[in-house]
């Protein structure tokens, strides 16, 4: 079996689209909503990092985390927050798809999808394309066509401190076109 390798830098920039099991659209409801917020806030409690952009769509989310100095381990935070989310989610009644034999032997739940796409932000115009594709992500799926609409983005949080236009957005920017970001 090869094992997958994921790109590592003490205190680095990432960006990364983690997605439900079968892209199943429990993020947004209200019990998801909830289980999201209490799993990031455990998890930033005992692992910090520093949220430079997320948004949360149904069945995905994008977020760019900046680690602290001296801290390269992105894949422990993701196993606790999806941990502490599909705990919590099943807890409130929440249910989960089926569990294939490979989860069920590692005693794993069906609540996300196994891997993550990650990337490593290589510099400050990388940075700015991906914040733009992570809040611009609501208009591209057609959840919205008003990002002031879409209530789970810190683009609320960026047009708040005056780095966006509250009517940015409408038309996808040129420079995120070929950003796929693992959807």
């Amino acid at each position: 079996m090869s094992r997958y390798r994921r790109v590592r830098l003490v205190g680095g920039v990432f960006f990364f689209t983690v997605v439900t099991y079968q892209r199943r659209p429990i993020l947004t409801t209200d019990l998801g909503v909830q289980c999201l917020r209490n799993a990031w806030r455990k998890t930033n409690s005992t692992m910090p990092f520093e949220v430079e952009a997320v948004c949360v769509l149904p069945d995905h989310l994008h977020a760019i985390w900046t680690l602290p100095h001296g801290d390269d381990d992105y894949p422990a935070r993701w196993r606790k927050l999806k941990g502490v989310f599909s705990r919590e989610y099943r807890a409130g009644g929440g249910s989960h798809g089926e569990a294939g034999s490979s989860r069920r032997r590692k005693r794993e739940v069906a609540v996300w999808q196994r891997r993550y796409w990650e990337h490593r932000i290589r510099d400050v115009d990388d940075l700015r394309r991906h914040v733009d594709y992570t809040h611009f992500n609501p208009v591209k799926h057609g959840h919205v066509t008003d990002l002031t609409d879409w209530p789970w983005s810190t683009f609320h949080d960026h047009v708040k401190q005056g780095w966006i236009e509250p009517e940015w957005g409408t038309i996808e920017p040129d420079d995120i076109v070929s950003l796929d970001a693992g959807e």
